[in-house]
């Protein structure tokens, strides 16, 4: 079945440009010279910054190689933004139209565009406008305006105003396009006040700064030189500016008797999001946009010649493969909606030479063959999670693609911490779970490939005789005595790279089980040192590749992953922000990268913190784009909040999808929940935010979830309590509860196999308090909104900056310390409301933490004398009543809070799924079903084949 409609279509869409109010009419010259110079934004306000002056281009070398030298000085654009509020994240203001060069007649004010619409009076118009402007100006003063993603409007140059003898160096050439063929091609140019599109190559929407035309040509001549429709061209920038590149899609005289054309866009890498990060970019390359305007035919500088290639990972057959004179070439298309880097379109590439390619056919068959394969319902796709914690992303990737009908299984996994490890080993128990550091695991993956080509083991087969630990005490002494101190190889067991036993060498090593010997006996034994036991090698190699121990490049599906970038944390005072990547913090996310690029995935899922788009202008986070884009993959942003799938948390998270050329770029999943709304992400990447428009019908939402929907009728427990295990007691009486408490089988997890584990709670286990702290919480009254400053001794200014009563005796402890510890006043300087705070049933949590000290946060039970359990801090995060966790309290509560929320990865993976099925819906985003949310069997997407030219 089809999934449901989607909900609310986005002002910018991937496919078709945005509609923007109504214009007035111009019936005259006069007033059509009377079009304001000045581009108005959505209510964001946009603000922009000139980029770098770059060398005037005069003539076009030969060399496309000089071109790019020359024309590739274009420096970062940014755009200023008011914040504006909203009450919750499943709404999204107006995505500003993202255009360049724009030159228009006159100097008459243009609308703003607000929401004022129709024939609204010239008063309220310039009203609007002064309220703009003052706006825009008071943010300037204060300095709160942030650099924005999207490229600031490019305005024109216009040749004439430098050249005395200007006259008639552009001209029309030719006889006009006839009447009704140009009328049916662009039927926006020749009709007053109504919308509609055409159904030609060139169909568009109609936008206030749409010029009226009398006649359209096929040619045109500027300076000498002669350009015709679907020509690519520079066109001269304002002074400081570098030349901006066009394809000129029409070329028509206005009503005002003066020629224009209408140029679509190209973007260098640096004019994109990636700012500073494209620098490494091929220069020659660019990147094709569905943005457009009008501009004065002298606008136009010399005549370029840019091919579109076909979208392949081979890095090197496109710079070796190009025409001679080909100054730039294009393989992917820009769209500021979710900063989105994605093959191109026929909508939006309309060029004469669309199937221009310069890779073999040859070249592009192979990655077909080797990337493309549709799914079948019995073959299970191989997933990878990097950093991956106790497995929340993984976990929630699995269970929304299975919802989709495609069996994808997390069939490795890699960790730095143990107990998290163990945690996944325990739910997970086909994953091939490595405790070893990322960097390490690289290192062991290219030593693995070396050694699977020099047994060429691809070809051998063999009998599994790879056992258990356990039963490597099992081997029979055949009764050879070996000499003292000569120890035989009987197997091998495992293969890491790294020092696992401290020797102070690092290198390739095997978990040898010694002849004769026990388990206990079994020693991690470097390569190096096994020249005599070439056969157990062997064996081993054989058998580890029969049973995927390891993944080898082209072999995986998915790779998913959060690198920590510690250098990024506001906690962290040593931050270096002018080089983030020289912070050995952040290095993390060179490893991913490197991963990303030895292994070459289908798909790739970046998760991170929303810190990451504000340390250092987001550099990181343009890094991990740059890089997915230099390595030809597809790319796509978007931030999204826990809440708005269902969940009574607001947390939000950054994640970036990255698909190959031969692949579908997953689409972001819309919100099926309201969230209460505690924070925005950065402005700058505010057209990144996963949410539905503010015009959309927001009753398709449900309900956002409080506390008490999530944890209600779990038993009750103490402080001290130590069961590990226990009966639930009461039923669900919710459909979260009934949805959270579902058995593997019915949420489709299949990690056991069919295998159903039954339906008791775990890990319902506070941690323990400590004598003083435990009589803090049990003063702290049960009721909304209380804190430390309902206790004895605190008073409250009315400047709400709390102190110590100085009339009274000091309250103490049974242990003689203060009841009010210092912290509590000192903590925001005597402004928290945080410490020793009751959380209440009808409220959400900011995040889930990683600590449960409830020294400076709010996390006490509302009605019960204890902090949160770990089991109630899980169902925050969207985690099934039947996902265990290993380890000491302190680490589990760590696991659960670093976790991605599960419902997020769940409705991640959807999309993901969607993608496999070759499903390519309009825009960046789609809608889940409606019933999505808390059922564990929806209606599985309907399979299309899409094609691309």
């Amino acid at each position: 079945m089809e999934t449901t409609p989607v909900v609310g279509k986005r002002q910018l869409r991937q496919r078709k440009p945005p509609v923007a109010p109504a214009e007035p009419d111009f019936d005259s010259e006069e007033e059509a010279r009377g079009r304001s110079k000045r581009i108005k934004t959505t209510s964001r306000s946009i603000k922009k910054v000139k980029t770098p002056a770059e060398p005037e281009l005069e003539s076009i070398p030969a060399n496309g190689d000089d071109v790019a030298a020359q024309g590739n000085a274009s420096g970062s654009q940014s755009s200023k933004g008011g914040r504006g509020k909203s009450r919750s994240t499943h709404t999204k203001r107006k995505t500003p139209k993202s255009s360049k060069a724009k030159v228009v007649a006159g100097d008459k004010k243009k609308k703003s565009r607000s929401v004022v619409k129709g024939d609204a009076g010239a008063d309220q118009i310039e009203k609007e406008e002064e309220e703009n402007m003052s706006q825009d100006e008071e943010e300037a003063a204060d300095g709160q305006a942030e650099e924005a993603n999207e490229p600031a409007k490019r305005v024109a140059k216009s040749i004439k105003s430098q050249a005395s003898d200007a006259e008639g160096h552009a001209e029309l050439v030719g006889d006009p396009i006839a009447d009704a063929v140009a009328r049916e091609r662009w039927p926006h140019r020749y009709r007053r006040k109504e919308s509609g599109s055409s159904s030609l190559g060139n169909a568009r929407m109609e936008t206030p700064e749409d010029i009226r035309a009398r006649r359209h040509y096929d040619f045109c001549k500027v300076d000498g030189v002669m350009f015709e429709l679907m020509d690519d061209a520079f066109v001269k920038a304002e002074d400081g500016q570098p030349d901006y590149i066009c394809r000129i899609v029409e070329i028509f005289e206005g009503i005002d008797g003066k020629p224009y054309f209408t140029a679509q866009w190209f973007f260098r890498a640096e004019d994109t999001v990636l700012k500073e990060c494209g620098k490494d970019l091929d220069k020659r390359r660019l990147f094709l946009s569905e943005d457009r305007n009008d501009n004065p035919l002298d606008c136009i500088g010399s005549k370029l010649k840019i091919v579109r290639v076909e979208p392949n990972t081979d890095l090197d057959a496109k710079s070796k493969r190009l025409p001679e004179r080909c100054n730039f070439y294009y393989d992917m298309s820009y769209s500021v909606a979710y900063s989105t880097f994605e093959n191109i379109s026929p909508e939006i590439d309309i060029s004469k030479e669309v199937s221009t390619s310069i890779v073999s056919s040859e070249s592009a068959n192979k990655e077909k063959k080797d990337t493309n394969l549709s799914p079948s319902a019995n073959k299970t796709l191989r997933l990878l999670d990097i950093y991956s914690g106790c497995g929340g992303m993984s976990t929630g990737l699995c269970l929304g693609a299975a919802l989709a009908g495609i069996n994808l299984e997390t069939t490795w996994a890699v960790d730095l911490n143990p107990d998290a490890c163990q945690s996944l080993q325990i739910n997970h128990p086909k994953t091939h779970v490595r405790n070893e550091k990322a960097e390490y695991f690289l290192s062991l993956l290219k030593e693995w490939e070396q050694l699977v080509d020099e047994f060429n083991v691809k070809n051998e087969h063999v009998v599994d005789t790879s056992g258990d630990l356990e039963n490597s005490d099992s081997e029979e002494d055949d009764g050879t005595k070996l000499p003292k101190g000569v120890f035989e190889v009987a197997k091998l067991l495992n293969i890491c790279y790294g020092d696992p036993q401290n020797t102070g060498t690092v290198g390739v090593k095997f978990l040898v089980h010694w002849k004769g010997y026990t388990s206990e006996d079994d020693t991690w034994e470097p390569i190096d040192g096994l020249c005599d036991a070439k056969e157990r090698i062997k064996e081993f190699v054989v058998n580890g590749y029969k049973r995927n121990i390891l993944p080898l490049p082209g072999t995986i599906d998915v790779i998913c992953g959060g690198p920590p970038c510690q250098g990024i944390s506001g906690f962290n005072r040593f931050r270096n922000g002018e080089n983030p990547l020289e912070d050995e913090k952040n290095q993390q996310m060179l490893v991913f990268v490197d991963i990303v690029k030895y292994l070459k995935p289908r798909y790739v899922l970046m998760e991170n913190v929303v810190d990451i788009l504000k340390f250092s202008k987001g550099y990181l986070c343009r890094f991990a784009m740059a890089s997915l884009v230099d390595m030809k993959y597809q790319a796509r942003l978007g931030l999204l909040a826990a809440g708005a799938y269902g969940l009574p948390q607001f947390r939000m998270r950054v994640f970036l999808f990255g698909a190959r050329p031969s692949e579908i770029l997953p689409q972001f999943p819309l919100p099926t929940h309201n969230v209460i709304l505690r924070g925005r992400g950065p402005t700058e990447f505010e057209p990144c935010l996963v949410a539905l428009d503010e015009n959309a019908d927001r009753s398709v939402l449900k309900d956002e979830l409080l506390l008490g929907d999530a944890i209600s009728e779990l038993p009750e427990v103490t402080n001290d309590e130590l069961r590990e295990e226990m009966p639930y007691g009461e039923g669900p009486t919710n459909e979260f509860q009934r949805y959270i408490r579902m058995s593997r089988r019915e949420l489709l997890d299949y990690s056991f196999g069919d295998e159903d584990q039954g339906h008791k709670l775990y890990d319902h286990q506070p941690l323990c308090l400590n004598e003083d702290d435990f009589a803090r919480v049990c003063k702290i009254p049960k009721r909304k909104g209380s804190n430390f400053r309902d206790l004895d001794g605190v008073k409250v200014g009315s400047d709400n900056i709390c102190y110590l009563d100085p009339e009274i005796p000091r309250p103490l402890l049974p242990s003689g310390k203060p009841l009010v510890p210092d912290y509590a006043i000192s903590h925001l300087k005597g402004k928290s409301l945080k410490c020793f705070g009751r959380l209440w049933w009808d409220e959400t949590v900011p995040t889930v933490v990683t600590r449960a000290e409830p020294h400076n946060q709010i996390i006490i039970h509302p009605e019960q004398d204890r902090v949160l359990t770990i089991r109630e801090n899980a169902r925050l995060q969207g985690f099934p009543d039947y996902y265990k966790f290993s380890g000491p309290i302190k680490q589990r509560y760590i696991q659960v809070g670093n976790a991605v929320a599960v419902p997020v990865g769940r409705a991640l993976g959807y999309g993901l799924g969607r993608a496999f099925l070759k499903i390519k819906s309009d825009g960046p985003v789609f809608s889940l079903p409606s019933n999505f949310s808390l059922v564990g069997q929806v209606p599985q997407p309907k399979e299309v084949e899409v094609v691309f030219l």
